[in-house]
């Protein structure tokens, strides 16, 4: 007789008629599955526009996540982790897919995965008998986990952890979120051009207005900078951390979790008592050129908004290390796999501030990765450089699951019988500006092998095919462009990031 799956068994029990008659099999189902130590859990939790640069347990120069720190002495931390990109979209769908921007196609803001790639996501290749649940603050990870969420046990909405959530796309066109988001943004708020409906986008404005006033009357003495917020959205991390909490130990086991928060994405409103916590420290940053794409920033505001953001980070960090005391306490991490990681930095130099850019600067490529393994207990040190798109094959890996040959990552160091090579090339795209289906013209593309990084600007007025190279361990804030100097190995890898390129584009030229 053919065996039902968990997963199926569990999404059928709303047909049902009686809760009775459910019981004994959900039961059965549940208790047939319980874990032992060949199926560990899987948590993956992932904080939003965390730029390893600014992690005091990489070298910062202040004191920015002591509980990371603490975290780090039980897991294999990573020390040359770069993202795909420098934004959530393409550099989320990075880690879902095991595959680069060029390859996934979801390199535009709301992006979305390529329909012939839906399938080929990290929750689709998972064992059956894991439990999958994904929850995020960033509308933007909404769209992709939309695309996932027939592999999903749960999807939890954004606005079951929010105080407030004013959008109305998803309650009322659900089976074409993205679509419909996109349009109720350009209908009532535009962006580069005005609103199509100008009452309509009126009246919205006012009710943000009056929900804004509210939520600061409210939670304000709490939040002197403001309540942590993007658009309509306002929410506590609290909320979100405390749900964690109190889930993990009731999601049917094993499971595989998947939580993307939105702190310490700007705005940096960090909660009362880390407000000016860096105020007179006397640490100043490097002081760098204004770059072709400068926003026209001064150094003064650079460094005001980097101090909000460090204040905003420290105050992660502390809700962080609330979570990770529980997890230790309970015994979860006896049998989880605990990764923490970010989707893509931010950037507080050369005139720029934030992460939409088209530059691609270690700021905000270089992100934290720290990995413990069920049990662990000692820290392990990695320091050859790794990717995002490693992430996808080294689960598959400790899951027991062949790597599929569509996968453009390697096995993590530590995680399989090889470690990687040092000599491996990585790379990262900014492409937001071409069409999904077509040829990449105008973006801005990297290539880092050894210790040499190669950007490339293609497309952009007056810098049409302009390159850079950083020795990034000699001068690892990249000050030193040694494109022209350093002759043979910017050559090979221009040579290397153009056919690559070449193969990117080649479907579109035939």
């Amino acid at each position: 007789m053919a065996q039902i799956s968990r997963r199926d068994f569990l999404k059928s029990l709303p047909a049902l008629p009686f809760y009775k008659v459910a019981w004994p099999y959900l039961a059965t189902a549940v208790n047939n599955q319980r874990q032992d130590a060949h199926t560990p859990n899987i948590l993956f939790l992932v904080f939003d526009t965390l730029t390893a640069r600014h992690v005091s347990l990489y070298g910062y120069g202040r004191d920015t996540t002591p509980n990371l720190a603490r975290f780090a002495e039980r897991s294999t931390v990573f020390h040359r982790h770069h993202t795909t990109a420098n934004f959530t979209s393409p550099a989320t769908a990075s880690i879902f897919t095991g595959t680069y921007p060029w390859t996934h196609r979801a390199f535009h803001l709301h992006g979305t995965v390529d329909e012939a790639r839906v399938n080929k996501n990290i929750f689709s290749l998972l064992p059956d008998a894991y439990y999958k649940v994904a929850y995020t603050h960033n509308l933007l990870v909404v769209s992709l986990l939309h695309q996932f969420r027939g592999e999903l046990d749960l999807f939890k909405k954004t606005r079951e952890l929010c105080l407030s959530d004013l959008e109305f796309a998803d309650r009322a066109f659900f089976a074409d979120y993205s679509e419909a988001f996109w349009a109720e943004w350009l209908f009532l708020r535009g962006g580069a051009t005005p609103p199509s409906s100008l009452f309509l986008s009126l009246f919205d404005r006012g009710r943000r207005f009056a929900k804004k006033r509210q939520i600061t009357q409210a939670y304000g003495e709490l939040f002197p900078r403001g309540v942590p917020s993007l658009h309509s959205l306002y929410f506590l991390l609290e909320d979100a951390i405390d749900w964690i909490h109190d889930q993990v130990t009731q999601f049917p086991r094993p499971f595989f979790g998947y939580f993307h928060l939105l702190p310490p994405h700007e705005p940096y409103n960090t909660r009362r008592d880390f407000v000016d916590m860096f105020a007179g420290d006397g640490w100043k940053p490097v002081v760098k050129e204004q770059h072709f794409s400068s926003e026209k920033h001064t150094q003064q505001f650079l460094n005001q908004q980097r101090r909000e953001y460090d204040e905003y980070l420290a105050f992660v960090d502390s809700e962080f290390g609330r979570l990770y005391d529980y997890l230790d306490k309970s015994g979860i991490l006896d049998s989880t796999y605990f990764v923490l990681t970010s989707d893509h930095g931010e950037l507080f130099e050369r005139g720029i501030r934030g992460h939409i850019t088209p530059t691609l600067y270690e700021p905000l490529l270089h992100v934290p990765l720290l990995i413990s393994k069920p049990g662990q207990r000692e820290r392990v040190d990695v320091r050859q450089r790794t990717s995002s798109v490693d992430l996808l094959p080294t689960i598959m890996q400790v899951t027991g699951q062949a790597i599929p040959d569509w996968c453009e990552g390697e096995i993590l160091p530590t995680f399989g019988s090889e470690s990687s090579k040092d000599d491996r090339s990585l790379f990262a795209l900014e492409a937001k500006s071409n069409p999904k289906q077509g040829p990449l013209v105008k973006n801005t593309a990297v290539i880092a092998k050894g210790q040499h990084k190669l950007i490339h600007y293609a497309g952009y007025p007056h810098h049409e095919n302009e390159y850079e190279m950083y020795d990034l361990t000699n001068d690892p804030e990249e000050l030193n462009n040694i494109v022209t100097s350093e002759n043979v190995v910017a050559t090979d890898l221009k040579n290397e990031l153009d056919k690559k390129m070449q193969q990117v584009n080649q479907p579109y030229w035939s």
